[in-house]
């Protein structure tokens, strides 16, 4: 992110006023000033500053905007798919960011590896932006020139999950991010829409957390190709480890996976860097598995027609909304639901009819 984008972002919790409009029209500018084939070229280069850009423009509302924004993503298609996709979830408080940080921080100094961290935050009621604030969270990892960490609010989305995230993958991947990791809020729904887009699902778990914390984990064990146990060490070492043991008997009851890999339930510890080599090595392991077996591409051609039918079915919603007569009509049987004069059921159908002409 270059200086300029960055001063545009408020610092989750600071009281820090809204930067002046002038600044704000200066990145407008200098965005917009940059050409379709600027864009590819900066991005094939590997510029963070043009990535993070094109992002943006990924990421914006306005329709000239989006219009460049598919031009890019068509233009950056053909030099993407080759990196591997990991998602990462976990209950608050697991150490997910930890984990991630010392994971990247091993790819680059274990490997040279780059490595994009999108981080999906929950949004901002009033802004619309990020909370978490995720590149606060990795310092060491942001200050790397082989990391790319893009936080991007969720805007209300299905589960959480940002709506354009697909769409970064293949810019970060044109950009020759080869490792990706998409990390999830960890708040229900969102778990199963990055499922849906990524190759390897890493679920992280805490040791003596409560059930009252990981009651959310039965059924994102499910979708697990491996369950790690975080801040596995000094006197939690012993807890961790038996709670990886709980966890490697519970994958056990689970049907066997299309992909004919067995997940499996390791420790780790985000500050000493135990297992993070060996979580890694699972991570390659199942790649070279499901590529051998046809796997991994199967699972990308499905991935890529789910991502098509939730296109198609975004486009429609926003179709219908924007509508005039449907505008026009909304709020007065919005209306008459809440005052029992009329059903659900009824208004929607009605709108539908008039969305298809047949008033």
């Amino acid at each position: 992110m270059d200086a300029e984008e960055s001063a545009l972002r408020v610092c989750p919790g600071s009281l820090t006023p809204e930067p002046p409009r002038d600044l704000i029209a200066q990145v407008a500018k200098r965005r917009r000033s940059l050409t379709r084939q600027q864009y590819l070229d900066g991005i094939l280069a590997g510029d963070r500053t043009v990535l993070a850009q094109a992002i943006t423009l990924i990421e914006s509302s306005r329709a000239a905007d989006r219009e460049l924004a598919e031009q890019i993503i068509e233009d950056c298609l053909p030099y993407s798919g080759n990196s591997i996709r990991v998602g990462i979830t976990g209950v608050p408080g697991a150490g997910k960011s930890s984990v991630i940080e010392a994971l990247g921080t091993f790819l680059i100094e274990e490997h040279q590896q780059k490595i994009a961290v999108l981080a999906i935050d929950p949004s901002s009621q009033i802004s619309g932006g990020s909370i978490l604030g995720d590149k606060t969270r990795m310092q060491t990892l942001a200050s790397s020139e082989m990391a790319f960490i893009r936080p991007s609010p969720s805007r209300g989305s299905l589960g959480g999950v940002a709506q354009r995230t697909r769409e970064v993958m293949l810019l970060c991947e044109a950009a020759g991010y080869g490792n990706i990791l998409v990390e999830t809020v960890g708040v229900g729904q969102s778990e199963i829409a990055v499922h849906g887009m990524v190759d390897f699902f890493l679920l992280l778990m805490l040791a003596g957390a409560g059930d009252e914390l990981q009651g959310m984990k039965r059924g994102v064990m499910e979708m697990a190709d491996i369950v790690v146990v975080n801040k596995a060490d000094g006197s939690n070492l012993m807890a961790a480890e038996r709670a990886r043991t709980d966890a490697q008997n519970a994958l056990h009851y689970f049907p066997a996976s299309q992909s004919e890999w067995t997940p499996r339930a390791l420790t780790c510890s985000a500050q000493t860097g135990h297992g993070i080599p060996e979580l890694w090595e699972c991570v390659l392991e199942y790649t070279a598995l499901t590529k051998g077996n046809g796997w991994f591409a199967a699972a990308r051609r499905d991935q890529t027609r789910t991502w098509m039918h939730e296109i198609i079915q975004q486009g429609l919603r926003q179709r219908f909304e924007a509508h005039p007569v449907i505008r026009k009509r909304m709020e007065s049987l919005e209306q008459e639901v809440v005052e029992g004069r009329t059903t659900s059921f009824r208004a929607a159908l009605t709108l539908l009819e008039i969305y298809a002409g047949r008033e």
